[in-house]
């Protein structure tokens, strides 16, 4: 992991995806996101948006997430997504939208590290379209769930390993340990 030209990539941590299976993830990813910025490293969040005859309504006949208060930021993260280096709104999956894309191009990041809801969707996606964009993706396992329950979570890690490589998937320690390290501080154990 190169903290130097990586950033992290807090996925879809909307009202809307919090749940009674999902709830335990806010502490941890704000956590995250608090530590990863007072290292002064670039944050960006994503918000997905559903919209009238998306896929999402057509195909699994799915309408949420159409308007506030669900598709806000989790109140934990609202003041720390609008300090964010980027939001990006997207209508599908993934992070890569052209905007995302031509920035990330652009900053010359190497590593993505992905955390947020949700691990079996739109984390995995945006781990594997980094990593078909020749980045290198990490998910921090600890630090995703899924509104759908445990055992979809660990379904998804299981298929990232499959899409990203066993060694791309690390917990919260592991990337604080990289940040601490890469600040110069010693490593707290």
């Amino acid at each position: 992991m190169d903290i130097s030209s990586a950033a992290l990539v807090v996925i879809d941590m909307q009202n809307g995806f919090v749940n009674h299976h999902s709830r335990h993830v806010v502490p941890a990813v704000s956590s995250l996101v608090a530590q990863w910025s007072a290292a002064g490293r670039p944050v960006i969040f994503t918000r997905y948006f559903n919209y009238p005859d998306s896929p999402y309504e057509r195909f699994f006949q799915w309408h949420r997430l159409q308007e506030a208060p669900e598709t806000d930021i989790v109140p934990e993260l609202t003041e720390t997504a609008a300090r964010a280096h980027t939001v990006i709104d997207k209508t599908g999956y993934t992070l890569f939208t052209t905007e995302a894309t031509e920035m990330i191009r652009q900053t010359g990041w190497t590593d993505l590290i992905f955390c947020g809801i949700a691990t079996e969707s739109c984390v995995l996606k945006s781990a594997a379209d980094a990593f078909e964009h020749g980045y290198a993706p990490w998910i921090v396992t600890d630090a995703c769930a899924t509104d759908a329950g445990p055992d979809i979570h660990d379904a998804g890690l299981l298929v990232a390993r499959r899409l990203i490589g066993t060694g791309q998937l690390v917990t919260t320690d592991h990337v604080i340990g990289q940040l601490t390290a890469y600040a110069g501080a010693p490593v707290l154990e």
